[in-house]
């Protein structure tokens, strides 16, 4: 099966208003709640002190953990980045969705409706500050065709491996950063990226408003001014580093570089829970912070900081390391403090959240369930019989796809199922007792198998082609 257009479906959801079940359960809302959805790249399972970490300070998030609601099994769209921003815009597994390959500059169709067009008609000013990922200039997948009023940061995703950029996009203008020509290092990418995100609030406070702030921490390069570096100076034992593209480390203590990136950025979430407060906004607010996959490749070979919470695999890979995120929802009034829910969700539930709790319809063709009975405390929450990820392989000169069985993973209840390499035999694992994936209990449990492969002859349809331009910062 091909992709198929969702506009034409999408015409009754852009038009519908909160269903009569939905008025029952919730009751009447003369306001739909603000919602700011940050999201860390790479950030690890592990790499939060309130999931585990001691030796990065994360005070702010850790906080939210503690003023809401925290899940212990959440996922991410997929193990790598462009596609599981696609499964957050669009509501779509990797079955479904329109960009699964990683390149950098693969664009969502003008056929995909994303998160922000659907809030749109609920009274939402939407804004995105960060790295997008999901189209370049010259496309229709750029954020301002996608629903979203403000852009401010990275459109191609390569170019979001650097904190030092000569600029960056305010919509479809370049935002030059000062000083930062000729490989000068003047003005850290982040800190402007944070800036403007406050600003929106600012502006928007009146709401309701939806601000998306995919920061680019802790993606290498690892890269962070002086001011937050000192705090871990000297504290790590360190190795020398080559990133993914093999360039060295660009600081003298890569891993001192790495902890300082992940408590600059947990400084800049306190500034933003700050400002709701100061802007009187805060119980109109839902807060959501997670992780666009899990952690990367351990650097050098070892998880010197235990970035993956002690599950196996890592970015890049669809055992659990690599697609189990944290993921913390505050809510004042609303989300429960200091909760810790073990239901099983992913990227694509976000979609169908959000719309429930703005009263907006879910589109029928979308994937992911709605959550907001498990945030609320409020219904019956509805579960997956089915997870499902993928990774096609891609070439990116001929811009086609392996003619074979991707890399997959399914979640059914307890039960997880891991097709680790393309063309290759499936694994089971029990999750209950076995939340490391370490033994693989496919021959024992012949009916459980049976019941994925099944499922699996129907999870998916074959990607569109990934084409894209050359990219915009060239």
């Amino acid at each position: 099966m091909t992709h198929y257009s969702r506009r034409g479906a999408l015409k009754t959801a852009l038009a519908g208003s909160l269903s009569a079940a939905l008025s029952c359960a919730r009751g009447p809302r003369s306001r739909p709640p603000n919602i700011v959805f940050i999201m860390a790249d790479d950030l690890g399972y592990g790499d939060l002190g309130c999931y585990g970490q001691k030796r990065i300070r994360t005070p702010n998030i850790d906080r939210i953990a503690a003023e809401g609601m925290r899940f212990t099994d959440a996922y991410a769209g997929c193990t790598v980045c462009a596609p599981s921003r696609s499964v957050l815009m669009t509501g779509l597994h990797m079955g479904h969705t329109s960009v699964r390959s990683n390149p950098g500059g693969v664009p969502l169709l003008d056929d995909d409706v994303t998160l922000a067009e659907l809030l749109k008609p609920a009274g939402y000013a939407t804004g995105c500050f960060g790295k997008w990922g999901l189209g370049d200039v010259g496309t229709d997948g750029v954020p301002w065709k996608q629903g979203f009023d403000e852009f401010f940061g990275y459109l191609h995703q390569v170019h979001a491996h650097f904190y030092y950029p000569e600029f960056l996009y305010r919509n479809d203008r370049r935002f030059p950063l000062e000083g930062n020509v000729n490989g000068k290092r003047v003005t850290y990418s982040h800190d402007v990226i944070a800036g403007q995100a406050l600003d929106f609030i600012r502006r928007r406070k009146d709401g309701p408003f939806f601000c998306y702030v995919p920061f680019t921490i802790p993606h290498v390069e690892f890269l962070v001014p002086e001011d937050s570096l000192a705090e871990y100076r000297g504290k790590f034992e360190e190795k020398p580093y080559r990133d993914p593209n093999n360039h060295y480390a660009p600081q003298d203590e890569p891993r001192a570089a790495l902890a300082a990136m992940i408590t600059r950025m947990d400084r800049d979430v306190g500034r933003i829970m700050a400002l709701l407060k100061e802007q009187n906004v805060d119980n109109d607010t839902l807060v959501i912070f997670t992780s666009d996959n899990g952690a990367a490749t351990p650097i050098w070979k070892e998880d010197y900081f235990g970035s993956t919470g002690g599950l196996r695999g890592h970015k890049q890979n669809l055992y659990e390391g690599g697609i189990r995120v944290p993921f913390i929802a505050r809510w004042p009034g609303k989300v429960e403090a200091g909760a810790v829910s073990r239901h099983p969700c992913a990227f694509w539930d976000v979609l169908p959240t959000a719309l429930e709790l703005a009263g907006r319809d879910i589109p029928p063709n979308a994937d992911g369930i709605s959550i907001a009975p498990t945030l609320l405390g409020q219904g019956d929450q509805k579960r997956h019989e089915f997870m499902y990820w993928e990774l096609p392989r891609y070439n990116g000169k001929t811009r086609e796809f392996a003619a074979e069985t991707p890399m997959q993973a399914v979640r059914m209840g307890e039960w997880k199922v891991v097709r680790p390499a393309p063309d290759g035999p499936l694994e089971l694992y029990n999750l209950s007792d076995d939340v490391g994936e370490t033994r693989d209990v496919a021959s024992r449990n012949p009916a459980v198998m049976a019941k994925v492969e099944e499922y699996l002859k129907r999870a998916r349809y074959d990607p569109r082609p990934q084409g894209q331009p050359a990219p915009g910062f060239i």
